[in-house]
């Protein structure tokens, strides 16, 4: 009576995904049956086969035949594993690395703040990294569709991180085009921010390096400040948000080139970017043991080396401490992006993306480390030419430390011309790789969400993309544009993306289930995740990411330079952060009254996954399927996806033995 009444339920969906009733009635039986896991998952394209079964169920010899779905891979796929791992990196480690960790370092405690750091990373950090890599090679897809197989109301998360990336692309690559801009400086026998000889400098320039007995007042400005905010930027020419000035056509030049760059090396998807990462992702290591082991032979490195790392114990019980090594440790490893899940959507399924979690999130870390004692060095020799403490010359932070610190310190090096070249190619690589990993986000996203509209139209619409990039961030260009940059990055992205990465872990964790993601991570990895793990997910991870959003809510007033940004532009700055984090609730709005059903009905409906992932039906056997309810009372709303998967038909439907 059972299979009679749910044969005449699931003739409902029959007209929808063109299968016979009998095969739906199959499929049904499918979602509903407790079935043991396999062990190792089933390529795509074969026939299952089901070895031993669980030791938790009985055997017999009256095995039922159950539809195992498969498909035709037609997923791009990294050429080699290495592309992937480069890939990743070059995301992960960005000039956040170089700059930001040794500045919060030395502020926090020095070597004490490493403490916090590690346990941030460990309970925080990784566990929400490695979180995503499974994500993503699992269910293969970006970040907007992946929510039709997790919990459907949260898809305005996906939404959210794409126009987030968009935001990190209007002021990221500007940073990137002020390198080049500096890289192409360089070329220069005497650089040009050595001295105070130049037609941007003003009275106020004073040369620490080549005077003797100066006179430093409040009002003094070094050689490479004024080429910076002279020079590069020319601040002095705007007088704050409302009057940016006009467009640095020199700067427009860079931009132009790097989103060149940016677009050949994503217009083919992972078989070019892969290729391109060789370079950039291994370049900036080559350059920081270059500069790490000239810095150690300066004279008063070793001051630097102990500023750096001198512990302060004290620091340990102050909140701000472990609240700044939470946002960096965050910020540092990039999970909340979508980068992860778009990277990691083009593994194979068997892909061991545990593994593959440590090991770049314990790169990711090396790195920052690592940097600070290629900054610190430095900061130690200026010290000591100055006749000061180290202290007193490290008190920029940000691009500051990048463009003026830095390259004050190279050059008065002996090869200064040199060592500027390299240093700058590095930061030009470092930036490279993050802005490959935030599109690649965003075109993942969109391709396989409307993949009829796009999917064989890639190359026209990174073309359109790269375009919308480049005009968005033309008014980070402007003589104003540096306050522009500094609105964005506090506002556009801080907030908004910890929020979404926390909805992400609530969902994925509470909605979706712990048990049942441990399952999908023990069908690609043949090992459920330990309890460690689990318990990280369900509460540590989402209890780090609260923290984090509480206490960027209470930043400090905003300023650049000598500038204090208006009231009305901190309003500004919260309406562009709320703009990508308000599709949140719209898409929960309208999920929950588009879709047909009584409330009861609709409630279960929008927290139950939509569609079988594309991993579950090329890879996975039907064991997989049991997990997804599919109430007969809503089978056709079940069964209907948002899109059609033109890959699952009747052909598709192999059958297997399933004790």
């Amino acid at each position: 009576s059972l299979l009679l009444v749910k044969f005449n339920r699931v003739q409902l969906a029959t007209s929808r995904t063109g299968l016979s009733p009998f095969k739906e009635l199959l499929l049904c039986l499918t979602f509903h049956s407790p079935v043991p896991r396999q062990d190792s998952a089933v390529m795509a394209g074969s026939l299952t086969h089901h070895g031993s079964p669980n030791p938790g169920y009985s055997t017999n010899n009256n095995a039922v035949p159950v539809p195992v779905i498969t498909q035709t891979e037609s997923r791009d796929k990294w050429s080699k594993k290495m592309d992937f791992l480069l890939s990743v990196i070059g995301f992960a480690v960005d000039l956040g690395n170089v700059w930001r960790f040794p500045y919060i370092c030395y502020q926090n405690g020095g070597g004490a703040f490493l403490i916090p750091y590690i346990l941030m990373a460990i309970f925080g950090g990784v566990p929400l990294f490695y979180m995503e890599l499974a994500l993503g090679q699992f269910h293969r897809t970006g970040a907007i569709s992946i929510w039709k197989h997790i919990c459907p109301i949260f898809k305005g998360i996906g939404y959210a991180i794409c126009i987030i990336a968009l935001y990190v692309s209007f002021y990221y690559n500007t940073i990137i085009a002020w390198a080049l801009f500096y890289f192409y400086s360089s070329f220069s026998s005497i650089l040009p921010w050595t001295n105070c000889d130049n037609v941007w400098n003003t009275p106020d320039c004073t040369n620490y390096f080549g005077m003797d007995n100066i006179t430093w007042t409040n009002a003094s400005r070094s050689p490479a400040e004024e080429f910076y905010t002279r020079n590069v930027l020319e601040i002095h020419k705007s007088s704050g948000l409302r009057d940016v000035g006009g467009v640095r056509w020199q700067l427009m030049l860079c931009l132009f080139l790097i989103f060149t760059i940016v677009y050949f090396s994503l217009w083919k998807g992972v078989k070019t970017s892969g290729k391109v990462v060789w370079v950039t992702a291994t370049l900036p290591y080559i350059v920081l043991f270059i500069l790490l082991i000239r810095g150690a032979t300066l004279p008063g490195a070793w001051r630097g080396v102990v500023f750096y790392l001198k512990p302060q114990w004290g620091k340990l019980l102050e909140t701000s401490v472990w609240v700044d090594a939470a946002a960096q440790i965050f910020f540092s490893l990039g999970p909340g992006f979508g980068v992860l899940l778009a990277l990691s959507s083009y593994n194979s399924f068997t892909n061991n993306c545990y593994r593959d979690a440590i090991v770049t999130s314990l790169v990711n870390c090396l790195t920052s480390f690592v940097s600070g004692f290629v900054i610190f060095t430095v900061l130690g020799y200026m010290a000591e030419m100055r006749q000061v403490e180290v202290e007193d010359v490290a008190r920029d932070k940000g691009p500051s430390l990048l463009f003026i610190t830095y390259p004050e310190a190279i050059a008065n090096m002996m090869g200064s011309t040199f060592f500027a070249i390299i240093f700058f190619v590095m930061m030009i690589t470092l930036g490279l790789d993050s802005t490959f990993g935030g599109l690649e986000a965003i075109i993942t996203a969109v391709l396989d969400e409307y993949p009829d509209q796009f999917y064989h139209r890639r190359e026209l619409f990174v073309l359109c993309l790269v375009v919308v990039c480049f005009l968005g961030s033309l008014s980070t260009l402007t003589n104003g544009g540096a306050y522009v940059v500094k609105l964005l990055e506090e506002f556009g992205v801080g907030c908004s993306i910890i929020a979404v990465g926390f909805l992400e872990a609530i969902a994925v964790s509470w909605f979706y289930g712990i048990h049942r993601f441990s399952n999908d991570v023990q069908a690609m990895l043949g090992k459920a995740p330990g309890l460690f793990w689990k318990v990280c997910w369900v509460a540590i991870s989402p209890a780090f990411l609260y923290i984090i959003v509480s206490s960027l809510l209470k930043a400090p007033p905003l300023a650049l330079f000598d500038y204090k940004y208006p009231d009305w532009s901190i309003i500004v700055g919260y309406i562009v952060g709320l703009s990508s984090f308000i599709w949140v609730p719209i898409y929960m709005v309208y999920k929950l009254v588009w879709t047909p059903g009584s409330l009861k009905q609709v409630g279960g409906c929008v927290q139950s996954p939509e569609t079988v992932s594309d991993a579950f039906s090329s890879n996975v056997t039907s064991a997989s399927f049991s997990r997804v309810p599919c109430f007969p009372q809503r089978l056709a709303v079940c069964l209907r996806p948002e899109r059609t998967i033109p890959d699952i038909h009747a052909e598709n439907l192999n059958m297997a033995t399933v004790p």
